[in-house]
């Protein structure tokens, strides 16, 4: 399991490319290093954040090397609802969860509700083996609320 944040340097994420059966370029290693430095990131992101440091890459190559890093498990992708686009983050194999702010779209993680996959049992598997819930929480976040509280005429309050 990888925690964003890590102390891992760039020797340690080739050796996690070649070991999952990638070849280590100077895009994954790049792209993986400022996803696990700033996890919850777009492709987007990632591309701005790239383009001084590896100024031949494109939208295109990004988008390519986000996707497989997530098909090869380094990355987990997430689609939350009203983000400009996917975001991507290290921390994957934990089944953990997000909460949303529905005024800025701030993501944080949150761990499993009850500690072991899934965490939520559906009323009816309709036949199938369960093995990830993906839970999105949504709400305002402190910052937000008072922009909203200290400016009546800025973002809608939502319930």
């Amino acid at each position: 399991m990888n925690h964003a944040g890590s102390t891992r340097n760039a020797t340690d994420r080739a050796r996690s490319l070649r070991e999952r059966g990638l070849r280590a370029t100077a895009g994954r290693v790049a792209a993986l290093a400022y996803v696990d430095a700033h996890p919850h990131v777009t492709a987007a992101d990632v591309f701005e954040a790239l383009r001084e440091e590896l100024p031949s890459t494109s939208p295109q190559a990004v988008h390519n090397v986000l996707a497989d890093l997530h098909r090869h498990g380094l990355l987990r992708r997430t689609d939350l609802p009203d983000s400009a686009g996917a975001q991507y983050e290290t921390r994957t194999g934990d089944n953990h969860h997000h909460v949303q702010c529905v005024v800025c779209g701030r993501v944080e993680d949150v761990d499993c509700v009850v500690g072991h996959a899934p965490c939520l049992t559906p009323s009816d598997s309709h036949g199938m083996r369960v093995f990830v819930t993906d839970v999105t929480f949504r709400g305002i976040c402190r910052t937000c609320e008072d922009q909203t509280s200290e400016n009546p005429t800025g973002p809608t309050r939502l319930p």
